[in-house]
């Protein structure tokens, strides 16, 4: 269920306040509640508990700012919306503690409120590693990034920041300074680089002393980015932001190269790779099942194609569901496998379940009903690809002897 978190917006323009309610509305984790005036939103501050409000700068009955004043002073995280803007109005809000300053001059500003609203949200699930030495140093990088709703840890040497991330397999993202004792920033990421289980950790050098080749040579060693100290609170939340998304969409991509589109269940690709991964840790004691849907042709035959993709889809829902502790993929058409270190016989059993179910439900508008052929391997075999073999002649056997049943070496 998702859970729904309420934005002020105070926006005296009817234009302006009608496009945010809008924009969040298309959320739904977001309720707008909207106001025109600063009393307005005073009440409602009284009344209600707020995740993050959207607040005009000059409204008619605060023109210098008040209620930005006001929504921080109750810790709420606040974007501002200007029609003028100069530097010096960009270092005072900044220097309040507001998340964004904004000038409303296209629907493009707007849409960017939105995102740093959203951002919000994710990052209340993103577990960030502060290594530093410098206490005031380390608690001015937490309050920014608890700012924008990061879960921070904090360590002072490069010992504690490896053995943290050892622990912690949660921790999306490492910033460090360059002069850690013990491992210091740059041989802490070259460190975590050479191991494939941290390829996805953000990391963000920090220094107050080199010159530009201290950069590249952090990058270099791996880092997403560098900032040089002193640096202002804007630029590190772009550059958190900007590494964060980036490392993001790259898990996105790799994630859809590796999902079926269909029926949402990982792919062939995946289950070779993963496969054999589980394989080799497991030291071949796996059990892996190939299962066949019966006369699948005659489905597409007699109801259609996008029928049989509505079943196929259906299908890989109800396997994902009935075997959630395992790897489930599409193995290709309507062919499907799992793979598991558990015994064979309580797989059996489970599988023995799933057809039953499958036997007693109907599926689609169309009210088709399936059967299904099943493998079962549960030997130990010398290698995962004759672990797959061996699960596909047993499934071959299953079909030839009148399918609808699970042929395995039990």
């Amino acid at each position: 269920m998702i859970s729904e978190r309420k934005i002020l917006v105070v926006e005296d323009s009817p234009v302006v306040l009608k496009v945010l309610n809008h924009l969040l509305s298309q959320n739904p984790m977001f309720v707008p509640v909207l106001c025109t005036c600063y009393d307005e939103a005073k009440r409602k501050l009284e009344e209600d508990d707020f995740f993050a409000a959207i607040v005009d700068l000059n409204l008619p009955d605060a023109e210098n700012g008040e209620i930005v004043d006001l929504v921080l002073f109750k810790q709420i995280p606040c974007v501002v919306l200007t029609g003028n803007f100069d530097d010096d109005l960009r270092i005072s809000l900044l220097d309040k503690g507001v998340l964004d300053y904004i000038t409303k001059d296209s629907r493009y500003s707007f849409n960017h409120a939105i995102k740093v609203v959203e951002r919000l949200v994710k990052n209340e699930g993103v577990k960030v590693l502060v290594a530093e030495d410098s206490v005031a140093s380390s608690r001015f990088v937490k309050a920014l990034l608890e700012q924008y709703r990061f879960n921070v840890l904090e360590v002072d040497n490069g010992q504690e920041a490896l053995a943290k991330l050892e622990e912690d397999t949660s921790i999306r993202m490492l910033i460090t300074d360059y002069n850690i004792s013990l491992v210091n920033g740059y041989e802490l990421v070259r460190m975590l680089r050479s191991n494939v289980r941290f390829q996805d950790l953000v990391i963000i050098g920090l220094s107050a002393e080199g010159d530009s080749a201290l950069s590249a040579k952090f990058i270099k060693a791996g880092a997403n980015d560098f900032l040089k100290k002193p640096f202002y609170h804007e630029e590190f939340h772009c550059r958190v932001v900007h590494s964060l998304e980036a490392q993001e969409m790259l898990e996105t991509i790799r994630d859809l190269a590796n999902t079926d589109p269909l029926t949402k269940l990982k792919n062939r690709r995946f289950f070779f790779e993963e496969g054999e991964r589980l394989y080799r840790k497991a030291n071949a004691e796996v059990s892996l099942a190939m299962l066949d849907l019966d006369h699948f042709k005659v489905v597409n035959d007699t109801y259609g194609h996008l029928i049989g993709d509505d079943l196929l889809a259906l299908f890989g829902s109800d396997m994902q569901e009935a075997f959630p502790d395992m790897l489930v993929c599409r193995f290709g058409g309507e062919e499907f496998c799992l793979i598991a270190q558990v015994n064979g016989r309580e797989l059996l059993d489970r599988l023995n379940v799933f057809l039953g179910h499958l036997r007693a439900k109907e599926y689609t508008g169309a009210k088709v009903s399936l059967t299904c052929s099943v493998g079962l391997c549960c030997e130990s075999m010398g290698t995962f690809e004759e672990l797959i073999k061996m699960a596909d002649r047993y499934l071959y056997e299953a079909k030839r002897e009148g399918r609808d049943r699970i042929i395995s070496g039990l």
